[in-house]
């Protein structure tokens, strides 16, 4: 790398340096459940290095640092990974003591092949298949998520933060900005962090549950708003803990209160013309835009083990806490899993409503979107429209994270969309992390059933 490396970082890294030195540099890549994987190298070494190495066994770790038997022909023998920098994606980490930029890289083998399992080189897999179909997909994402208590013990329950007032963040305050209020400092070291980092905020807003808060994004490019969502957990995990307070993006934190979604919008334009393939030259929808709703309705069961990837997951789909239980779609309804909201022409878009914000963004994303996309290649009709509120009707996703790998594991077009070998280490993972919650005895089995069965 050059000396002059920094010149050429993006421009809020480049102003966040103004006039510092540099310390150190964290060299990161995000794991499967999304968390930041690597190592923090000076800044010197840095400049000095092309790459480095970890091995390919981060993939293969469980939410709870156990590993999934993931061995394939040649055996588990923990190869290395070639790690590569994206400069692009050079941030300042705003919360360290000192000047520090993070760096998020993309994962090679030996030969120079992006690492199959590797959740960012999923997601660029999946957007290569519209581009090769000469579409580009957009995506907005919304992170929901709760400020709580500090909990350091797993055996009590989760509660909400206190405010600035001094009580307890009140539930079924949607929309107050009384209730953001109560969260302000949190609030306004999110805002620092973010405008240190670079990133633009559509909007803050309070939802349903207690403590829980919405952001907004711009919509972009999808392994770009990936990005963001990764370092958005981080930044927002930071600016709680400045707070004494913790962020989480657990789908159903707290019992009776709504759960975390990570709603993501999609369009799909076309390369040649830049226009939205959702609508026609006199804005009336198109038959790509039925296709999309289509893909969703017949592959969103299967994706569901990646969108919703923890037994907690599956506690979100409860009739009437703002999550579908179904995959019926519906122009700006909030009851259908599949929305259309209100919109000009241009800004046609379909939101999908299932994913939760426990789920890893570049693999939520490249789900949603390859869901889509097989819609669009098989070119069948959705569903009739629903209206009316979709919670009267039955659920038609899977309830449990078992039946969802079952469903997973089936799904060979899905498969092929994602990668394969994404696919196998996926699967083997999440059936490790399910295996293991199996043999936890839970409060509820103790107080029901120790003296009554």
């Amino acid at each position: 790398m050059a000396e002059d490396w920094t010149e050429a970082l993006p421009e809020a890294a480049r102003a966040y340096l103004e006039g510092r030195r540099l310390d150190e540099v964290e060299c990161i890549i995000p794991d499967l459940p999304g968390i930041a994987r690597g190592k923090a190298v000076p800044a010197s070494k840095f400049a000095r290095q092309e790459y480095f190495h970890l091995p390919d066994s981060i993939f293969y770790q469980t939410i709870t640092g156990e590993w999934g038997e993931a061995a394939g022909d040649d055996g588990f023998i923990e190869k290395d990974m070639i790690l590569r920098p994206d400069m692009d994606t050079a941030t300042a980490a705003p919360w360290t003591g000192d000047w520090t930029l993070q760096v998020i890289h993309d994962a090679y083998d030996r030969n120079g092949k992006p690492v199959a399992y590797s959740p960012r080189n999923v997601l660029k897999r999946v957007v290569q298949l519209y581009r090769d179909k000469g579409w580009e997909p957009v995506v907005a994402p919304e992170m929901e998520f709760f400020l709580v208590a500090r909990n350091i013990d797993p055996a009590k329950e989760i509660l909400p933060m206190m405010g600035r007032s001094g009580r307890p963040a009140a539930a079924r305050q949607a929309y107050s900005m009384t209730a953001v209020d109560e969260f302000g400092p949190v609030i306004d070291d999110i805002y620092d962090f973010a405008e240190a980092q670079g990133f633009e905020i559509d909007g803050i807003t309070q939802e349903g549950g207690a403590g829980q808060l919405e952001i907004n994004l711009q919509h972009g490019d999808p392994v770009r708003l990936a990005d963001e969502v990764f370092y958005f957990k981080r930044l927002i995990r930071e600016a709680a803990m400045r707070h004494e307070c913790y962020a989480t993006f657990m789908a159903k934190p707290i019992a009776d209160e709504p759960g975390s979604a990570m709603h993501i919008h999609h369009s799909v334009l076309d390369v040649k013309t830049g226009e939205n393939i959702f609508v026609d030259a006199e804005g009336e929808e198109t038959a790509p835009f039925r296709h999309f709703i289509a893909g969703l309705q017949n592959h969103m069961p299967s994706a569901l083990a990646v969108i919703a990837p923890y037994v907690n997951s599956y506690r979100r789909y409860v009739k009437d806490h703002a999550a579908p239980i179904n995959l019926e779609w519906g122009r700006d309804n909030r009851t259908t899993g599949i929305r259309v909201p209100l919109s000009g022409p241009k800004s046609r878009r379909v939101e999908n409503r299932l994913a939760g914000m426990d789920c890893n963004p570049y693999l939520g994303i490249a789900a949603s979107l390859a869901c889509g996309y097989l819609g669009l290649i098989q070119q069948k009709d959705p569903l009739p429209e629903f209206k009316g509120d979709a919670y009267v009707g039955e659920g038609d996703i899977p309830q449990v994270l078992g039946q969802a790998l079952d469903l997973f594991e089936e799904a060979t077009e899905l498969h092929e969309a994602l990668g394969p070998d994404f696919a196998r280490v996926y699967s083997i993972v999440k059936r490790a992390e399910y295996e293991e919650f199996l043999q936890v005895i839970s409060p509820w089995e103790r107080e029901h059933l120790l003296m009554n069965v």
